[in-house]
């Protein structure tokens, strides 16, 4: 059986400031004078609708994949 996601939905992963960190999963970012930290362990799909862009953290994907990667195989 597949599943597929509503078109109207995305993938996302917060970021938040204070997040209790785990150096593989949650990587810092700075964005806009802010510490914040990747919170990983929260990814959800959510509706397009309901989202605002703020920022970019494209310069993180690598870091971002690893976190999902290792989140995923439970390492």
């Amino acid at each position: 059986m597949t599943c597929y996601l509503p078109t109207r939905a995305i993938v996302v992963i917060p970021l938040l400031p204070d997040y209790p960190a785990v150096k593989v999963l949650n990587a810092p970012y700075q964005g806009d004078g802010m510490r914040l930290v990747v919170a990983t362990r929260l990814i959800a799909a959510v509706r397009r609708t309901g989202l605002q862009r703020v920022g970019d953290a494209a310069d993180r994907g690598d870091q971002t994949t690893r976190a999902v990667d290792d989140l995923m195989a439970g390492v």
